[in-house]
């Protein structure tokens, strides 16, 4: 079953209650939470407090992208609860494993993020330890960016990476420039998780409840 999962970046704070009343009425699975500390990538973008005020209103499980360098120190900062995604980039830290194992600790679920130029194969030895891979198909920093045309080749590229390898169980999610014209492409490259931003249902409240249905009937 494919998901979904609205960048909270992109929601208009004044309406969240209004958003995220949508988002479990239409089933959405996941909310993309991105943290960025302007070191990692060149922005500031939500924080730890945000998170834990965003699970009193909703139950919908988090979706955390960590652009931070050492995000092995940060892990208790955000109290992770069971079912959440984690995502961590292997170049913001010299432990990945380790982070890895953090997170597992946190009993949340390990995902590892792959920039544009990153390759698969350079996760090799942290397989075991991943239970989903985060394929970037924009630098990361700032929303509102095209794909990079390779990186729509790069998921199914990861997909049989990792089905050869014995790996099948690794979800793949998808985030950048997810538009109602590009999602159908992702899908059959066999991207399971959509990270949606402004390119398709997050360009205000009247959209977003068409314009989820619109991008599941698109992704299958």
């Amino acid at each position: 079953m494919k998901k979904i999962s609205p960048s909270m970046m992109c929601v208009e704070i004044d309406k969240l209650k209004e958003y995220l009343q949508i988002f479990e009425k239409e089933g959405i699975e996941y909310l993309h939470i991105d943290i960025m500390d302007g070191e990692y990538v060149p922005n500031y973008t939500l924080g730890t407090d945000y998170v834990k005020q965003l699970r009193k209103l909703t139950n919908i499980p988090l979706d955390v992208h960590l652009m931070v360098n050492n995000p092995e120190r940060k892990i208790e900062w955000f109290d992770f609860q069971e079912g959440e995604y984690v995502s961590v980039h292997p170049e913001s830290t010299q432990h990945l494993q380790k982070t890895l194992q953090a997170i597992k600790a946190a009993e949340a679920k390990t995902m590892v993020a792959i920039n544009p130029a990153t390759r698969v194969e350079s996760l090799r030895y942290v397989l075991d330890d991943m239970d989903g891979l985060l394929v970037m198909t924009v630098n990361p920093g700032f929303a509102g960016q095209k794909a990079i045309p390779q990186t729509i080749r790069k998921i199914e590229d990861c997909r049989n990476y990792l089905d050869a390898q014995g790996y099948s169980n690794i979800e793949i999610e998808v985030d950048g420039n997810v538009s109602y014209d590009l999602a159908g492409e992702m899908s059959k490259k066999h991207a399971d998780i959509f990270v949606a931003g402004t390119s398709s249902f997050l360009r205000g409240l009247d959209q977003v409840q068409p314009g989820i249905r619109k991008l599941r009937s698109i992704i299958g």
